[in-house]
């Protein structure tokens, strides 16, 4: 072989030699640019999770945001209500207190109230001797009645009549005046209790005021207004 032949063969293995490195290195861009695309793509699903999450996240946050704000607005609005029905019922019962000092006024209707009151007690307790309270301006009164007041439990109650030890030494507060506006006072009627006085039964006229009042109110304010029973 001379040196032609050798030559060309060298020509011949240097340019197969080339075309594989070329093939190779298509080869090695080709695959290189698909997992640069894929992890390009991973990439950018990765961000676009993380950008929905993010977004979900606030969504929540200004959803329970909303749902504060309401619940405050609410909230704040029942309290103006309810404050409003407060002053009004409290108008209302102050109005009904001044009517009551007008009860007493009259002797003789006030007189039969107080029996009757007496009676109601009595009817309640169901007691053979009990203590009654009144107020010191309504002594006289009550003395004057107790009789025919037994005689009308003794008659309804189908027993004989009780004993009533009318009480000397404590009174019920005075009516209300300018000078006593901020004391105890008590616009009438009498508090009943028995000997022991472990049963107290409150039959005066701002009890039964409270009372009419608790029943006439809506049942959430009714807790406000805790007088006598009836």
């Amino acid at each position: 072989m001379n040196d032609a032949d050798v030559s060309k063969q060298i020509q011949q293995m240097v340019r197969f030699i080339r075309q594989e490195a070329e093939e190779k290195a298509n080869e090695i861009l080709v695959s290189a640019e698909e997992e640069f695309n894929i992890e390009k793509l991973q990439l950018v699903e990765a961000e676009k999770k993380k950008i929905r999450q993010e977004y979900e996240r606030k969504e929540k946050q200004v959803q329970v945001r909303k749902k504060i704000e309401y619940s405050m607005q609410l909230n704040a609005s029942r309290i103006k209500v309810l404050q409003a029905q407060d002053d009004m019922v409290n108008s209302m019962k102050d109005g009904a207190g001044k009517e009551l000092l007008n009860v007493s006024q009259n002797q003789h209707h006030y007189k039969n109230l107080l029996k009757d009151l007496i009676v109601q007690s009595l009817l309640r307790l169901k007691e053979p001797a009990v203590l009654l309270r009144c107020r010191k301006d309504d002594h006289h009164l009550v003395e004057s009645v107790l009789h025919s007041a037994k005689a009308e439990y003794a008659e309804k109650a189908n027993v004989f009549p009780p004993e009533i030890i009318v009480d000397h030494n404590i009174y019920l507060p005075p009516a209300p005046s300018h000078h006593n506006a901020h004391g105890l006072s008590c616009s009438g009627g009498v508090v009943l209790a028995s000997r022991d006085g472990k049963i107290v039964f409150e039959n005066s006229l701002d009890a039964r005021l409270d009372v009419a009042f608790r029943k006439k109110l809506p049942e959430g304010m009714q807790t406000q207004f805790s007088g006598g029973v009836l």
